[in-house]
């Protein structure tokens, strides 16, 4: 019986939110709409533009994000990264304990270095452009792996963003080697556009021979593929994934599988923010699968979750938004 819903590995990251103009950004030489690495000189610079703005500051990380998701919707997750003996990193101790996800980090912290960082400049439009300074995220590595847990998980989760990260990245493919020899299924999300352009062959390597759930966004899956035909894209990503869920913002979210196919409109919203909106989408979608939903209606809670978070500030929502939120747009379960 397994013991968790999700396994996932990925970075541990304390969100800084800022909303900024698109001038300010363009000053600030920052890399609009996708996620760019930065070591601590870059930090200080771009910090030093933002002294008089007033951030929201969350636990964050694309994986983390997703594994939050999954547990305050009703599901059992635990969490493999790496966080210092900081203030920062007892914030990400602390915020994953209290929405319920089982941590490697209540025993494992690296006594030098800093917590992972990450700055979302929000523009008016909604995009989120990220500034990531890893800390000691880059020194993630396979001592934060628990075999005994992924074996005892219905699904192993790998974040994208791991493919930057040589130790990480190793640490992802062996978790992912306990994963499938106990017959756990395979999850992978692309993350970011930036590390399919930059880190492909670590994304390759987490993909192998294939994975069980794909994540991606339009933007992700056109630059993968190398073109902008939907059916073209459709076709070469089910070669790579038994499920794929295409997220395409406004106009719903599209799971392929080899023989079939379901387009879930989107919930009208303004958009205000969004970021964790993926990773939102992949929390929801991954918790309703598990609890034997259908892909369609796994795709509707996902949209209906995503659309809550892109039309407020900030990459969580609250117990009572995913309760609700679950309660119409999942039907009842005999």
């Amino acid at each position: 019986m397994s013991h968790f819903d999700l396994y996932a590995i990925g970075n541990a990251l304390v969100d800084s939110e800022y909303e900024v103009s698109d001038a300010l950004l363009k000053t600030m030489g920052v890399d609009k709409s996708h996620m760019t690495l930065i070591d601590t000189p870059k930090r200080a610079e771009l910090l030093g533009h933002l002294k008089n703005l007033h951030p929201r500051k969350t636990g964050g990380g694309s994986a983390g994000n997703t594994v939050v998701a999954l547990s305050q919707l009703g599901g059992k997750a635990f969490y493999s990264c790496k966080v210092a003996d900081d203030d920062l990193g007892d914030f990400y101790v602390q915020d994953l304990q209290a929405r319920g996800v089982a941590t490697n980090l209540t025993h494992t912290r690296a006594l030098d270095g800093q917590t992972g960082s990450c700055m979302v400049l929000v523009t008016p439009d909604a995009e989120r452009s990220m500034c990531t300074f890893l800390g000691v995220s880059a020194e993630l590595d396979d001592a934060a792996l628990h075999p005994q847990d992924i074996v005892k998980s219905k699904i192993y989760y790998m974040e994208g963003y791991l493919a930057a990260s040589p130790t990480g990245l190793q640490a992802a493919l062996k978790g992912r080697q306990v994963a499938k020899e106990a017959g756990v299924a395979l999850a992978l999300t692309l993350s970011d556009v930036s590390m399919i352009q930059f880190c492909k062959a670590g994304l390759d390597a987490m993909l192998g021979d294939g994975v069980d759930y794909l994540f991606c966004n339009l933007e992700e899956a056109q630059v993968w593929c190398g073109t902008q035909d939907l059916e073209a894209i459709r076709l070469k990503l089910k070669q790579i994934a038994k499920m794929v869920c295409l997220t395409r913002g406004p106009d719903g979210s599209e799971v392929i599988t080899a023989d079939q196919f379901w387009h879930v409109p989107a919930e009208k919203v303004k958009a205000i923010d969004t970021n964790g909106a993926g990773d939102m989408f992949a929390g929801a979608f991954l918790y309703a699968i598990t609890r034997g939903y259908a892909p369609d209606q796994a795709a509707n809670l996902g949209n209906h979750a995503a659309a809550a978070v892109v039309s407020q500030h900030g990459n969580r929502l609250t117990l009572g938004q995913l309760s609700t939120i679950k309660a119409y747009a999942l039907p009842a379960q005999n």
